[in-house]
């Protein structure tokens, strides 16, 4: 079994927290960056289109949804980023 496939047998919200963890550790700002970008295209996906248009213009829903990004319709969006994250760095 591939490292990819043991990652993705982990809740999105252990993969959140797997990641983060990881991004702590190598002081990696660039990921926090990308998902910070990358939230606004999850509410859309998540199916929360008023909350994605909000996060476009006021960097504090933006920060706050950060720390939301491990829970729910948002935290499924952001798998994708998690999973490759994890799957280039965490063994590197």
């Amino acid at each position: 079994m591939t490292a990819r496939e043991e990652l993705e047998k982990l809740s999105s919200k252990e993969l959140h927290d797997r990641a983060m963890a990881l991004a702590k550790r190598r002081l990696d700002v660039g990921f926090l960056w990308e998902v910070l970008k990358a939230i606004p295209a999850a509410d859309a996906a998540a199916g929360h289109l008023d909350r994605a248009d909000i996060d476009v213009v006021r960097p504090v829903a933006l920060l706050n949804d950060l720390f939301d990004a491990d829970e729910g319709d948002l935290a499924e969006a952001l798998r994708p980023l998690y999973l490759d994250y994890l799957e280039e760095h965490e063994h590197a």
